[in-house]
């Protein structure tokens, strides 16, 4: 039997991909997982297991690369209830105890993939760039190319930024992004209203 916890960190880095590649058991897992996420309308980013007498599950699940906005704390717990079925049945399971734990990617996670620009649509980001100089703007649309930047170009302090023409960035060129967090798209409790993931434990 398994105790699930519904966490999300506000800065969770990617890592179940990579374990998955190395892992042969959080390989199984994701397999596992992927339908059950997906028959939710989720998308499986990550399943990493943190090994021990006493296993944790770790899986991260977002939105659809089309959808805007984060995913919910009802989501995340309703997407554990699921997943804590489906492991509690899984017929290969060798009977060790684990916990589960399911949360959803924070702002700060980094823009690796396509899929991540996309959900990053609107936001204001700092982008690595393979060769030339990085620069910080404003993705103002994502194809299978790449990404369209609208830069903010640097003034002086206390000046609005000004922006610049905007960049078609093709995704080989991009190392990896950012999204920045802007003030102005904070509530009262200091956290972004519409794309930040939830912060508590269910």
């Amino acid at each position: 039997m398994s105790n699930a916890e519904a966490t999300a960190s506000s800065d969770q880095t990617a890592t179940g991909k990579a374990e998955a590649a190395h892992n042969p058991e959080a390989a199984r897992l994701r397999a596992l997982l992927e339908p059950p996420v997906q028959a939710n309308r989720l998308y499986l980013e990550d399943v990493a297991i943190i090994p021990g007498s006493h296993r944790v599950v770790h899986v991260v699940v977002d939105l659809p690369q089309e959808e805007t906005g984060g995913v919910s704390l009802d989501v995340i717990a309703d997407i554990s209830k699921v997943l804590s079925d489906v492991l509690d049945n899984d017929p290969d399971d060798d009977g060790r105890p684990y916990d589960l734990e399911v949360s959803s990617p924070g702002v700060g996670r980094p823009l690796t993939e396509p899929r991540h620009w996309h959900r990053a649509k609107g936001r204001m980001v700092k982008v690595n760039v393979v060769q030339g100089d990085n620069l910080m703007g404003r993705i103002q649309a994502v194809d299978d190319g790449g990404v369209m930047i609208v830069p903010e170009i640097a003034v002086k302090k206390g000046m609005k930024p000004k922006q610049g023409d905007p960049i078609k960035l093709p995704f080989d060129r991009i190392r990896n992004g950012k999204v920045e967090i802007e003030f102005s798209h904070l509530n009262g409790d200091g956290l972004e209203t519409e794309h930040n993931g939830p912060s508590e434990e269910a």
